[in-house]
């Protein structure tokens, strides 16, 4: 289980998850929701990393105060007919038809699900069956796309697919390549620059000047899709 620890800055407290985990230096990220996570190697006393975090301390707020000038996230979906969901970057209203046959699709401006039992449960789980397959198909092709861009490498990573809590992409020692299920709401584009920053991890591990600049030069654009992939609500 993670630990949730605080440090002070001024009048404000950061509480961070911190997670162990087989690496050689110490990440420390912000997310959307202003939460933050310390990735931390095996064996770091939580007192040094608290440390860090300290030192980190106006680079954490300056983050949580930039990410709360976006609209918070949209309440929890209750998977009922008229509510939005989004799928690769555009947004679909919900239609639920009730019916002997069993099927999910898009249809113009709607995701249909066809049930005969239209119970919102049954109908979030027809939705997510349908979006963790497609999930499949459009992140496999993206992730074929983007490793033409690093055929100069002699490894070749597994694409695994799962939910996440806090990353939207991650790339094991062991040579996985994990997305997020919920990165099929982002647009391609951003899915790309997912698949693409976790590649250039294959020859630089760590978020060093040296990643930097290959990731510059296999996506130069990749800020302005890693600012709309933070500003989506999902």
């Amino acid at each position: 289980m993670n630990e949730l620890n605080v440090v002070k800055y001024g009048d404000r407290e950061i509480v961070y998850e911190v997670e162990f985990c087989r690496r050689k230096t110490l990440e420390i990220s912000v997310m959307p929701d202003s939460a933050v996570q310390v990735r931390a190697p095996q064996g770091a006393k939580l007192e040094a990393i608290a440390q860090k975090v300290q030192k980190k301390a106006p680079w954490i707020v300056e983050k949580q105060d930039w990410f709360a000038k976006f609209p918070k996230a949209p309440p929890p979906r209750q998977y009922l007919g008229g509510e939005t969901h989004l799928y690769l970057g555009r947004r679909y209203r919900l239609k639920i038809e009730k019916d002997k046959e069993r099927l999910v699709k898009i249809d113009g401006g709607f995701i249909r699900v066809i049930s005969a039992d239209v119970r919102p449960a049954t109908v979030k789980k027809l939705l997510d069956e349908w979006l963790r397959e497609r999930a499949k198909v459009q992140f496999e092709n993206v992730f074929l796309a983007c490793m033409a861009r690093f055929s100069h490498s002699s490894k070749s990573p597994r694409l695994q697919i799962r939910d996440m809590k806090t990353r939207w992409g991650s790339l094991s020692k062991g040579g996985i390549l994990t997305l997020n299920t919920k990165l099929i709401a982002a647009p391609k584009e951003c899915i790309e620059y997912v698949v693409v920053h976790e590649l250039c991890h294959l020859k630089y591990p760590n978020h060093d000047k040296k990643f930097y600049r290959l990731l510059e030069t296999r996506m130069p654009d990749w800020q302005r899709r890693k600012l709309k992939l933070e500003n989506m609500q999902v």
